[in-house]
């Protein structure tokens, strides 16, 4: 019999948060900062004040963001969406462009988009409340759910920090002579690449714990030990765990039989379709088709002190990467900047294909800020940089006046500028 009875504890669970709280009144805009220089034709020493019933600050802070999306987003012809929000209170969304090839499916508040890596912080969060619910634990070796799993030293822990030391599933398998079966397929699945690994044992890009590599294959890993765990397919195990219960109504991983409805990514100039290839149905690294609105909803969640236990969450967004240093660390899916004066941006970009993603989730300040672009561009990156308008993050100020100064370099280079 499936294990499903947890699952649907925790439905419940979030179900009850999910329509908590409905009557508070939504938080300000308000943070006192002072000796901002002014940029365009908004005094920034006007956004942010200690008088939360000061409109003015508050619609000085929109025109702002709004100066921005029509310098970077309107100017460049990107496509997508961008919200901001604290709290409750979404202070500016947009959308532009198409869905699908042909100027079909213009994109607006309800059209799912692909978020690419931003998809980890959700396999996280869905690995976090089975933990909670004592289904499995952070030191759990992974040899202990796959069989000839052939390391034994990586966890779960090394897995949701990115300290593994696994290889990279789209580039080791192409290593593999001669050509594995697997790879005729005209989709690989997550499973297949664990076959792979057990039949072929790759070596290891690093011992593991001994520091942080990005790597796609720990959530690839992680979304099949969801599956291992709750003996639901991962795109229903996220449905009723995560994305019903928090009304992310709009949200879904992506399979093949999406493909013919599913929005699709453009290379950046004209409306040249970004084509599928063979690992585009591996989830829990990618594959979340969400909206702004829904991220929203997630995000809102994890700033409750209901959705998760605060020892747990506090752990999600605690720096793990620390051997080497540098202002850019990881958490338990999270990325984060850790500045000189202490302040800690916590947020994930995403990129796949045509897909370029940003999500920062700003602890202090409770402000949300999302962009979905389809379209493929390194601006799109260049909105986590509005995160210093809310929070002390000098660095993200610096990088947000040079955006908004027609800093070409800044904007032509926003990958190696803003960071995937």
């Amino acid at each position: 019999m499936k294990k499903r009875n947890f699952v649907l504890v925790i439905t419940v669970f979030l179900f009850l948060f999910s329509c908590k709280n409905k009557s508070e009144s939504k938080e300000s805009v308000a943070e006192n900062t002072t000796g901002l220089p002014n940029y365009g034709n908004v005094d920034l020493s006007k956004v942010f004040t200690k008088d939360d019933e000061q409109l003015s600050d508050k619609n000085s802070l929109i025109q702002y963001i709004d100066q921005y999306y029509k310098k970077v987003w309107e100017g460049s012809d990107l496509s997508g969406g961008i919200l901001v929000a604290k709290g409750d209170d979404i202070l500016y969304e947009k959308y532009r462009g198409f869905g699908r090839d042909g100027n079909q499916m213009p994109i607006d508040k309800d059209t799912p988009l692909h978020v690419a890596s931003v998809s980890k912080t959700m396999t996280a969060m869905a690995m976090m409340k089975l933990i909670e619910a004592g289904k499995i634990k952070l030191t759990d070796h992974i040899t202990q759910y796959f069989p000839g799993f052939p390391y034994p030293g990586v966890t779960v822990k090394s897995l949701l920090s990115q300290r593994s030391g696994l290889p990279k599933y789209e580039y080791f398998i192409t290593k593999i002579q001669p050509a594995p079966a697997e790879l005729s397929k005209t989709y690989i699945t997550n499973q297949d690449v664990l076959n792979m690994i057990i039949r072929y044992k790759p070596e290891l890009a690093r011992d593991t714990e001994t520091g942080f590599m990005y790597c796609n294959t720990n959530f690839a890993l992680l979304a099949l030990l969801i599956e291992k765990v709750t003996e639901i397919p991962f795109s229903q195990a996220m449905k009723e765990m995560v994305f019903t219960p928090l009304k992310m109504s709009h949200t879904y991983i992506f399979q093949e039989k999406d493909i013919p409805t599913a929005a699709q990514s453009f290379y950046y100039g004209g409306n040249r379709l970004y084509p599928l290839d063979r690992l585009d149905l591996i989830y829990g690294d990618k594959n979340v088709y969400t909206t702004p609105r829904d991220l929203l909803n997630f995000s809102k969640a994890m700033y409750s002190k209901d959705f998760l236990q605060p020892e747990l969450m506090q752990m999600v967004f605690t720096p793990y990467s620390n051997e080497k240093a540098g202002m850019n660390n990881y958490g338990l899916g999270f990325r984060m900047k850790i500045f000189d004066n202490g302040e800690k941006l916590t947020y994930h970009n995403g990129w796949w294909h045509g897909t370029n993603s940003v999500f920062a989730h700003l602890l202090k300040s409770k402000v949300t800020i999302i962009a979905i672009g389809n379209k493929y561009s390194n601006r799109v990156y260049t909105a986590l940089a509005l995160s210093g308008l809310f929070e002390d993050f000098p660095a993200q100020k610096d990088k947000l006046h040079s955006v908004m100064n027609d800093n070409q370099d800044s904007l032509k280079n926003g990958h190696e500028v803003f960071g995937e």
